[in-house]
């Protein structure tokens, strides 16, 4: 159901406000350059600081510009069970087609709590739904055996976004649900080792500024081109790296900016990017190409 490579977008603010004018450009730019789908108001869009307002406008404005051309996924994880699928209703009332959600953080359940978690939400929704799976930053682990427990019992559970670093849990994944659960990486560093294990693609952040590369990476896998695809990964790799030198989004707003495109500052409890840090942005952009 989903291929290629989608963009967790970053929602650019303005006077401490959406920026809704630079949303729009940034996602014209995205679909102009082979995206095949946007995510909207995941963590790369600062989801836990927006109000319920710019959810609603964010969502909205992605579905308008995509227009139907590829899907909008929105990011509607918490670490509550009802507020997650009041939260779905709502995506979905505004045009979403699919919802990414998140392992609850910070209450750790157990595996049979997450199974429960996913499986009320799968009842109560009408939008496919993609697990996220993202440890390092929810002290929470969704493990295979429940993946695949969701999978065979839940219909609207079409996916797993994998941001554990493990290629063995990878790989489990792949074997335990087969072709017919689609991986998505959620680390952009291991996307093509991913790829080779059987993902299908991609939530990328480094998407935001490199949108053709990432596809480009995708379509020559797909196509059998796997040269071209280590090719560019290993081109990819180092300013990926600089963009997780601090908490993301901090690096990929700070490239966004530096680059002319729509981005703002990352709002409290994030700062902007330290001074030594930017440096380090800098050269990993210009190596590439980019020009400042």
């Amino acid at each position: 159901m989903y291929k290629g490579s989608y963009v967790a977008i970053v929602t650019p603010f303005k006077d401490s406000g959406l920026d809704e004018n630079g949303l729009r450009k940034n996602i014209k730019f995205l679909l102009a350059n082979g995206s095949s789908g946007i995510v909207a108001c995941a963590t790369t869009g600062e989801s836990p600081t927006l109000t319920e307002d710019e959810f609603e406008k964010v969502i909205k404005i992605a579905v308008e510009e995509t227009d139907n051309k590829v899907p909008v996924i929105a990011g509607a994880g918490t670490n509550s069970t009802y507020k997650t699928i009041n939260l779905i209703q709502k995506a979905e009332e505004y045009g979403a087609q699919g919802a990414l959600v998140v392992t609850p953080y910070y209450n750790k359940p157990t595996q049979d709590g997450l199974y429960e978690h996913y499986r009320k939400i799968a009842e109560e929704s009408s939008l496919p739904i993609i697990v996220y799976n993202v440890p390092g930053r929810t002290g929470c682990n969704i493990l295979p055996e429940t993946v695949a427990r969701l999978a065979k019992d839940c219909d609207k559970i079409v996916g797993i976004k994998e941001a554990s670093g493990s290629l063995d849990q990878v790989s489990e994944i792949q074997r335990l649900c087969g072709d017919g659960f689609d991986i998505l990486s959620g680390d952009d560093s291991l996307t093509f080792p991913m790829l080779a294990i059987g993902a299908k693609g991609v939530i990328s952040v480094v998407a935001n500024i490199l949108p053709n590369e990432v596809a480009l990476m995708c379509k020559s896998f797909f196509e059998g081109d796997i040269k071209r695809t280590q090719k560019i990964h290993l081109r990819l790799f180092p300013v990926i790296k600089a963009l997780f030198i601090e908490a993301n989004p901090i690096p990929v707003k700070k490239a966004m900016e530096l680059m002319g495109m729509a981005a703002g500052r990352p709002r409290l409890p994030l700062l902007e990017m330290s001074q030594k840090n930017v440096s380090v942005l800098k050269k990993s952009l210009i190596d590439f190409g980019v020009e400042l």
